[in-house]
């Protein structure tokens, strides 16, 4: 895929860029983090430490997308944001962010980059709707969602299962109109 035409977002804190060679230490450095791990909708009993080969495998990953951003911070690789699911008839798409790095949670961060991403989406790709599903007990990933416009729609009920409990998905979704601007 080429990758040349994906812009390099900039925040004041955060920038959102393509992948880089220096990400999949990054990346490994980052480890697997029970919690971050559970956040997702992954069964933290069942968290294994990274290995390289999954680390590359990340960044492959972050690479194949058309439309996802390693998200930096302080010149630091802390976690990845994407569009899904692009569809440019109805001028939608799904958002998905996942801040890995435990030292980055709860400073705004993961805000700032979907405040960036959604204003691409919108100012740049002319979306009118982003849209996400995020686990009920995420209560800091549904601030966040929040802060930056997204409102609740909905509820999947017991859509996930996590060890042996079952849990919520809330579905959250954000008009151009409803985002809430970087100043």
């Amino acid at each position: 895929m080429n990758t040349a035409s994906k812009p390099i977002l900039q925040g004041p804190r955060v920038t959102l860029r393509d992948v880089a060679d220096g990400d999949v230490d990054g990346r490994f450095a980052l480890g697997n983090t029970p919690d971050i791990v559970r956040m997702f909708g992954g069964d933290p009993a069942q968290v294994r430490d990274i290995t390289r080969d999954a680390a590359q495998a990340w960044v492959d990953a972050q690479r194949a997308e058309m439309h996802a951003w390693v998200i930096e911070a302080h010149g630091a690789l802390i976690g990845a944001i994407r569009l899904h699911s692009v569809n440019p008839v109805d001028k939608r798409a799904q958002i998905a962010i996942g801040i890995l790095d435990p030292a980055a949670l709860g400073k705004g961060l993961g805000t700032e980059a979907m405040q960036l991403l959604a204003a691409h989406a919108f100012d740049d790709m002319g979306l009118h709707r982003l849209g996400c599903r995020v686990l009920d007990f995420n209560t800091r990933a549904i601030a966040a969602y929040e802060k930056v416009g997204f409102v609740v729609e909905g509820r999947e009920r017991e859509s996930a299962i996590i060890g042996s409990d079952w849990h919520d998905d809330l579905i959250m979704g954000l008009l151009d109109r409803d985002l809430a601007r970087l100043s």
